[in-house]
């Protein structure tokens, strides 16, 4: 079953996510976002450089709870 606590939303800064999941910290800087941005949501921050804010939000989840995050909704299968 998809578990939505392991999701990082669109609408979350850069900041809470850097605090509230440290081993996402790497994540931010592929896609070049530098600390000035930190305030900012991710959605904003994806859309200014050039990215699918979507794809962005899956790479920090990914980051922050592991590949299970991805697979969990296909377990119960």
């Amino acid at each position: 079953m998809f578990r939505f606590d392991r999701l990082i939303r669109r609408d979350a800064k850069i900041r809470d996510v850097k605090r509230s999941y440290p081993q996402a910290i790497p994540t931010p800087d592929w896609f070049c976002f530098r600390p000035v941005c930190d305030g900012c949501d991710i959605d904003s921050i994806a859309r200014k450089n050039g990215f699918n804010s979507p794809d962005v939000a899956r790479a920090l989840s990914q980051a922050a709870f592991g590949i299970k995050a991805e697979t969990e909704n296909h377990a119960s299968y």
